[in-house]
């Protein structure tokens, strides 16, 4: 059996495959439990073959098994395999729809991620969620007092500093019951603030230990945070062809809408990433701040932008020139030229 290119369909428990030959002709299709499917396909594929998956949950990890065993793995988001699905949507459909997608030549396919690639994802993922529910912690306090008409002040930093006073000041009319309460809403929010620290130092001591982290650390408006993210998102870099494309995977360049010959450019597309997106946007506004007082090429550009434009689009304007030029580091191998970045 010829088999040179295998769509897999991924679950918990159930694993579909659609297997065809150089010739396009369907040549193996199976349901295969958990414990045998690699197995299987070790017995029908020789070293060297294609095999496509979607990159969902645990998508990653089979990659990395099936890479072991030799063979070539493609993974690729789910939104570009939908367009290949036929009439009722199945396990076995879907199979073979990764199996047709994969083959098409203008496919763009997503990096498969080491170990320790993941390793530092579920960290930013870990402390994002609990930089959430610190929001939603000090917006129930905020909440609650304000039942006793007390105005809390805005910012958490202020919040901190008002929260010991309002348990020590006998006069404000809170309840000795609504006190002890208040001081357990206290010590959860000094706990996610130790959580998240901690998050932030484990995360800071990887970008010391890697030299492609360190690097984008150059970047103007990227810090450890930042530089982590980038560093996971661009790999070796070889994925994308060009900065601009990865720019466009974080969502930072303009949606079209053109026909008829004429072009028209909207609002960014706010597709791919939104987290690296946010620490990107973020980075830059803080750039933003300062830019006036500076002489540099980049400060230049970006006064030069903003007397032209709102300050939301300089943001995301430097926000896409630094993914460009995150890529441009990686993929070349080389260190942070600030002449080049103030280039238009």
């Amino acid at each position: 059996m010829n088999i040179t290119r295998v769509g897999v369909d991924i679950a918990k428990s159930v694993f579909h495959v659609h297997a065809v030959d150089r010739h396009e002709s369907t040549q193996w299709q199976a349901k295969l439990k958990r414990n045998e499917w690699l197995d299987a396909l070790s017995e029908r594929l020789a070293p060297g073959a294609e095999i496509g998956m979607e990159a969902c949950a645990s998508a990653h990890h089979w990659a990395r098994e099936l890479q072991k065993r030799g063979y070539w793995v493609k993974l690729i988001a789910a939104q570009f395999v939908k367009p290949y699905v036929k009439s009722n949507k199945n396990d076995a459909v879907d199979a073979e729809a990764i199996c047709e997608a994969m083959s098409r030549p203008g496919m763009r396919f997503v990096a498969v991620k080491s170990v320790a690639q993941q390793d530092t994802q579920a960290a930013h993922r870990i402390r994002e969620e609990l930089v959430g529910q610190r929001t939603a912690k000090a917006n129930q306090i905020r909440g609650l007092v304000g039942e006793y008409g007390i105005v809390a002040p805005v910012g958490i930093q202020q919040l901190r500093r008002a929260l010991p006073q309002w348990l020590e000041n006998a006069e404000n009319g809170l309840t000795d019951e609504f006190r002890a309460l208040l001081a357990d809403l206290v010590e959860d929010l000094r706990y996610l603030d130790d959580r998240i620290e901690g998050l932030t130092e484990r995360i800071s001591r990887c970008v010391d230990r890697d030299p492609v982290a360190r690097r984008l650390l150059e970047l103007r408006g990227v810090g450890p945070l930042t530089a982590s993210a980038l560093a996971g998102a661009l790999g070796d870099g070889k994925t994308f062809t060009k900065g601009r494309d990865f720019a466009a995977s974080v969502g930072l360049t303009p949606r079209q809408h053109s026909t008829g010959g004429k072009d028209r450019l909207l609002g960014i597309s706010k597709r791919g990433d939104s987290y690296l997106r946010k620490l990107l946007i973020h980075g830059a506004r803080a750039v933003l701040r300062y830019a006036k007082n500076r002489n540099d090429g980049l400060s230049q550009w970006l006064n030069d932008l903003s007397a032209r434009k709102h300050a939301n689009v300089v943001a995301v304007a430097l926000a896409n020139k630094t993914a460009r030029v995150a890529w441009a580091i990686v993929h070349n191998d080389t260190v942070y030229d600030p002449a080049l970045a103030a280039g238009h």
